[in-house]
């Protein structure tokens, strides 16, 4: 039986600054007529409990001085970022494993994801970008009853899939929190082409990851052999 290989999708699978991200600013300007850099939305990440990002939306308008129900933040947030029909600027995401890694990676582990995406967002990118790669299970928001940092979905995973050995792979400190209370080794992504890299690096290290990475693509020097 191989062990389990089980990928977060936002920062780690796609990048999302033109997508989540994005949709953070946009939905804040609309709100309160503030635009909030890119550098304050990693700040309240980093601090946790804001993988959900309505919530951390809904919050930052908050802070603005703006209270908006958190339906209506949800309401505005997927038109922008789902668009019409999934052509909002979800398109703008980049896959980031390059040709090869995934399958190379599925000759030695299990692949699954747990992400706090709803179905609808992870099924989208899922059938855009990675077709074909066995992916099983996929765990997202709707699936479980408390969101990360709660570790209820890969204790979910743990129950239903067997496996002799586990990693989880995230940009997050909930990430790591959620990993760590599921007994599960982190190894963390920190992308080195921005400005709050050395933040995060640190934030991830001091929150339990056995590696932090520049990119997913290096994940293959760092998990054990098989």
């Amino acid at each position: 039986m191989k062990p389990m290989l089980i990928f977060d999708m936002d920062g780690v699978l796609a990048e999302v600054g033109e997508s989540y991200r994005e949709s953070i600013v946009e939905t804040v300007r609309h709100f309160t007529g503030r635009t909030v850099e890119r550098e304050r939305i990693q700040h309240y990440k980093n601090q946790g409990g804001y993988n959900n990002d309505w919530l951390l939306s809904q919050q930052i308008c908050r802070d603005h001085g703006v209270e908006v129900p958190y339906e209506t933040v949800v309401e505005y947030f997927n038109r922008v970022f789902l668009g019409e029909n999934n052509d909002g600027l979800i398109t703008r995401e980049r896959w980031v494993p390059a040709g090869g890694l995934l399958q190379r990676l599925s000759l030695r582990f299990q692949l699954a994801i747990f992400t706090g995406r709803s179905q609808v967002e992870a099924s989208v990118t899922l059938a855009r970008f990675a077709d074909g790669i066995p992916f099983d299970p996929v765990v997202t928001a709707d699936d479980v009853a408390n969101a990360k940092p709660a570790p209820d979905g890969l204790l979910m995973i743990l129950d239903r899939h067997p496996a002799p050995r586990y990693f989880y792979v995230g940009d997050t400190v909930d990430d790591a929190r959620s990993a760590s209370a599921a007994g599960v080794p982190f190894v963390g992504i920190a992308a080195r082409d921005v400005p709050w890299h050395a933040e995060l690096a640190a934030v991830l290290n001091k929150a339990g990851a056995i590696a932090v990475l520049d990119d997913v693509n290096q994940i293959e020097g760092v998990l054990p052999p098989v």
